[in-house]
């Protein structure tokens, strides 16, 4: 249940704090007074999407802070678990919106995902909001209510059959693709063999081709290599007049001197050093000449090589490690597109046994629905009759569909309003009173199924009166005595029969307007009721009836 909640700059809130108790608590007030605005609170807290427009004009943010008793479910269990907080019964849901519109969710002060909020809060309170009877009218929405009317083996069914639909569903797909791509498989499996053959056939030697482009430079250069050379030798050691027997001489003169002078020892030691340096220069410039073998084959064979390489680069490129990798990865194709020769009749196999999976599962799950169907069939029927509707018949029809996600039949209630009349769609006969009342009929079977022990009501009264709002009344009494309703309500039947009430109301000046909210007294209580009877011309004759309604509930 929800012991209490607070909620500060929310809309026109500024600062309110509800302490609420087990059974029925009544939200009353003006239109626009901010009632919804209450249950739009508990929806954000709940998890729903967060909007800057939420936060009230002025604060840097909105929060709502609830304090929630709970029976632990195998669900709650293990998802508390997973987030490391305790399952001892007690959760406190905080919700912060900033005016930028970002939101922050924590449970227990665990800063939380909104997913997981919404996941942990659907498990703590069913909030049904004035439009959602509306659901009914949708048919879509028929099956998914049936469904929730299962135990937790139906849901383990269900979505035992979710998987086997999903997986055969992709192989079918897969089987589909195939056959209808055949030729293009074959084309695809010549252009791979292709291209294989051709790469392959180059032999691509990264370091050994790494280097063609500089031998083709060299051997481009040649003559002009062979010159140069030929004049650095013949300058260095021409046989007539060269700067070796130049040299030669001036360190000859030297050394004749040197014992003169340790300058002259000294200058004739550099002159003789210099004049080996050169000597080898001399010796390597000539090796190098002899070195060069010019090759004309050898440089066509390179352009040849270099042209070749090239051409692959840009089919393949666009270097040449990135042509090997797409080898790899044409071969590995290559080999899934032709390596299995019984991959077609495998798959065929496969999906075969995948499709009988899928129909053993949809016979089961269909027998399932149909057993939910009787089931929620009886409890409607029983439940209407508490709400004046006690010649209505409900039933949920099937009818065979293509499979889906869901299943293979479609799902529809029928409503039969009279007898003889015979049952007819739902959301074609349907009044919006007997909306509400099948609405809340629903909400009473489902409330004895589902684990969660607080209810919130906004108006699901809409469009009744007179002795069905009675009903009405009584209908969410009985439904608040297994845990927890908070209702909102303009009908004064409802208003009376509820356990406390709380008064919501606007007070505004020329520049702020907030909602206020404070718990009403048995008096207080009378004259709510009064008004709502007689308007603000309140009678005798209504405060007698508004005190007559309170006392006999």
């Amino acid at each position: 249940m929800l012991q209490d909640i607070s909620i500060k700059n929310f809309a026109i809130i500024e600062d309110i704090h509800l302490q609420f108790d087990n059974g029925m608590t009544i939200l009353t007030g003006e239109t626009g007074a901010g009632k919804s605005i209450i249950i739009d609170a508990m929806n954000l807290l709940l998890g729903s999407r967060a909007s800057a427009a939420f936060v009230r004009k002025g604060a840097d943010k909105s929060q709502i802070e609830g304090l929630f008793f709970y029976e632990s479910t195998p669900f709650l269990k293990e998802k508390l678990s997973s987030l490391g907080i305790e399952d001892d019964g007690e959760l406190i849901l905080r919700r912060e919106v900033f005016s930028t519109g970002r939101s922050v969710c924590r449970i227990n002060g665990h800063m939380v995902n909104l997913s997981t909020l919404k996941e942990i809060g659907e498990q703590l309170v069913d909030i049904h909001g004035q439009h959602d009877h509306q659901e009914l009218m949708d048919v879509k929405m028929h099956q998914v209510m049936l469904d929730e009317f299962g135990d937790q083996d139906f849901l383990n069914l269900k979505a035992s059959y979710q998987e086997n639909f999903e997986k055969y569903k992709q192989l079918r797909k897969k089987l589909i693709d195939r056959k209808r791509n055949e030729q293009e498989f074959a084309q695809r499996i010549d252009i791979l063999q292709f291209q294989v053959d051709e790469i392959e056939g180059a032999q691509i030697d990264l370091e050994t081709d790494g280097l063609l482009e500089g031998k083709r430079e060299l051997l481009a250069n040649s003559k002009n290599i062979i010159d140069s050379l030929s004049s650095a030798y013949n300058s260095l050691d021409d046989e007539d007049y060269s700067s070796l027997s130049n040299i030669r001489q001036a360190m000859n003169e030297m050394e004749s001197i040197e014992d003169f002078s340790p300058q002259y020892k000294e200058i004739s030691a550099k002159l003789t050093e210099n004049y080996y340096i050169l000597e080898d220069l001399t010796v390597s410039i000539a090796k190098a000449l002899d070195d060069l073998d010019f090759n004309p084959n050898e440089l066509i064979f390179l352009e040849d090589r270099i042209s070749h390489l090239a051409t692959l680069k840009k089919k393949y490129g666009p270097e040449l490690y990135d042509i090997l990798a797409y080898l790899e990865n044409i071969k590995q194709e290559l080999v899934d597109l032709t390596g299995d020769d019984s991959a077609d009749e495998s798959l065929e196999s496969l999906v075969k046994e995948a499709e009988r999976e899928l129909v053993l599962t949809s016979d089961k799950l269909n027998q399932a629905r149909r057993k939910l169907a009787e089931s929620l069939q009886a409890d409607i029927k029983r439940e209407l009759q508490d709400l004046y509707m006690e010649k209505a018949d409900f039933k949920v029809d099937f009818k065979k569909s293509k499979f889906s996600r869901q299943g293979n039949e479609h799902v529809e209630f029928f409503i039969q309003t009279n007898p003889g009349e015979g049952f007819k769609p739902l959301a074609k006969t349907a009044s919006g009173g007997e909306l509400s009342r099948l609405m809340l009929a629903i909400k009473s079977s489902f409330s004895r199924k589902e684990n969660k022990t607080s209810i919130v009501f906004d108006e699901v009264d809409t469009g009744v009166s007179g002795r069905v709002a009675q009903a009405i009344a009584s209908k969410i009494y009985k439904i608040s005595q297994a845990g927890q309703v908070l209702c909102i309500s303009h009908l004064p039947q409802v208003v009376a029969i509820a356990d406390t009430q709380f008064y919501i109301e606007k007070e505004s000046d020329d520049h702020v307007t907030k909602s206020t909210v404070r718990r009403l007294s048995k008096d207080e209580r009378i004259q709510e009721v009064a008004k709502m009877l007689a308007g603000d011309d309140i009678t005798k004759e209504a405060l007698a009836q508004a005190e007559r309604l309170l006392n006999i509930n």
